[in-house]
């Protein structure tokens, strides 16, 4: 996908919570909730346009948000729309969680999957595999606190450009926790190096 593409595709995933915000301010919440289906229904229609692929969290995102949907749609009560973000950071946590405690991690598997010769070593990818299943579970928790206690514009903001800036801090955090272990990567190689050259 080329970069206007992808611009326009990251700007209409915003969307269905611009969309559900505004109408939430304004109309009754069974109008919001319709409205943020249908843009819901939008979105991975223009994934797939875009990217003539829909991804297999696209899709169990776009599934919950019709069943969150249709629940809050029930009970007129928007709070189960807007809980959506919860259920998927913390269910793609548990995933990852239990990937990890099988000992076959997902990044794992996709690094070993890629047609590449040069791999960096995994005890990097393992490490970054647990940070982002800890960032994906507090994030969605943190989404569940954000629906049920805050107002619907400071949801909205997280469910948005929020969300690209959580994630922005964790990717800074990341870089130094990855140029530490890299340090202490290399002094551990030296260090067996020289016991290997030590050896008779």
């Amino acid at each position: 996908m080329n970069k206007s593409l992808s611009k326009s595709f990251f700007l209409i995933s915003f969307l269905p919570a611009i969309a559900y915000w505004y109408l939430d301010e304004n109309y009754p919440v069974r109008i919001a909730i319709t409205g943020g289906l249908i843009l819901a229904i939008l979105e991975i229609i223009l994934e797939w346009f875009f990217n003539k692929h829909v991804h297999t969290i696209s899709k169990a995102n776009f599934f919950l948000i019709l069943f969150l949907g249709g629940l809050s749609l029930l009970g007129e009560e928007g709070i189960w729309f807007k809980l959506q973000p919860c259920f998927t950071g913390v269910g793609i946590s548990s995933f990852m969680f239990y990937r990890i405690y099988q000992g076959k991690g997902l990044l794992e598997e996709f690094l070993n999957d890629l047609p590449i010769k040069t791999k960096p070593p995994m005890i990097f990818v393992q490490s970054m595999e647990k940070h982002l299943t800890i960032y994906f579970f507090v994030t969605g928790l943190f989404m569940g606190y954000v629906a049920i206690f805050l107002s619907t514009d400071t949801w909205a903001f997280f469910k948005t450009i929020g969300n690209y800036i959580l994630f922005g801090v964790f990717y800074i955090f990341e870089i130094f926790w990855s140029r530490r272990l890299a340090k202490n990567y290399a002094r551990a190689e030296r260090a067996k190096e020289v016991l290997l050259s030590t050896k008779p």
